[in-house]
């Protein structure tokens, strides 16, 4: 299936969130409040790397051009800025424990809504990948939702959690904003629905989990959102490419 400008866009922002996401988990290696996150958090940001470069796969493959490590590292690493896809959620510099478990949360919980809207994919090898992707999201969820039952009974924990929920509000609504393409994605049957459909169910999870109220602005914002780069992505993509860019000859 050949895909349009519209749908690779819209498939290129979730290759791009997963690939940028899995990056910002495995940043916490060494540096976690205790051993056994360290080891979570790597675990979760290898799935989330592997997702990625599922997508990128599936994207060159669309394309007509052969899904090789080589192919799949230009595609990821050697686009310019601006054609990246990406949120700013995704993008936000890693801080402190308690925003990285926030943001944890909540990716997890759209993550799971985004594949499901490719789990009846007309592209091939798209549902395969959004069932194999499920299953392991949902050791994700489990592992957030394990932290945040323990910390949201402690006052301070609590405190600092909830603080960075509402520091993170704006790039929560942009990660379920209106996708470039995603209209075209919806009418070719690759994705059953828009993501930023989401919004109240999002937006009731959140009161559930957190027992505070927050208003997602997803079906007011723009699509052009994810055309822009924040600041903090120059700093991380240069993280990235560090040993790529040491080694050109080296693969992902």
């Amino acid at each position: 299936m050949r895909l349009t400008a519209g749908t690779r866009s819209y498939l290129l922002a979730f290759a791009d969130d997963e690939h940028l996401m899995g990056q910002q988990h495995t940043e916490w290696i060494g540096v976690a409040p205790f051993l056994e996150e360290d080891l979570a958090f790597s675990s979760i940001g290898q799935d989330e790397l592997g997702h990625a470069a599922m997508l990128y796969e599936v994207i060159l493959d669309a394309d007509g051009v052969s899904p090789s490590d080589t192919a799949i590292d230009a595609l990821a690493y050697r686009r310019s800025a601006a054609d990246y896809r990406s949120c700013r959620l995704v993008e936000y510099r890693n801080g402190d424990w308690a925003t990285a478990l926030v943001r944890h949360w909540v990716y997890d919980t759209v993550e799971q809504a985004r594949w499901g809207l490719l789990e009846n994919s007309t592209m091939s090898g798209l549902a395969g990948l959004a069932a194999h992707a499920t299953r392991e999201e949902s050791f994700h969820r489990l592992h957030a939702n394990t932290l945040l039952d323990v910390l949201l009974q402690d006052g301070e924990a609590r405190e600092r959690i909830l603080s960075a929920l509402h520091r993170l509000e704006t790039q929560i609504s942009g990660l379920i904003a209106p996708i470039p393409g995603e209209n075209e994605a919806v009418s070719a049957g690759v994705a059953k629905e828009r993501l930023c459909d989401f919004a109240p169910e999002l937006e009731a999870a959140i009161g559930t989990r957190f027992g505070v109220c927050i208003r997602l602005d997803a079906g007011e914002a723009d699509a052009e959102f994810r055309l822009a780069r924040s600041e903090d992505f120059g700093p991380l993509m240069a993280r990235m490419r560090e040993v790529l860019d040491f080694d050109p000859a080296a693969t992902w």
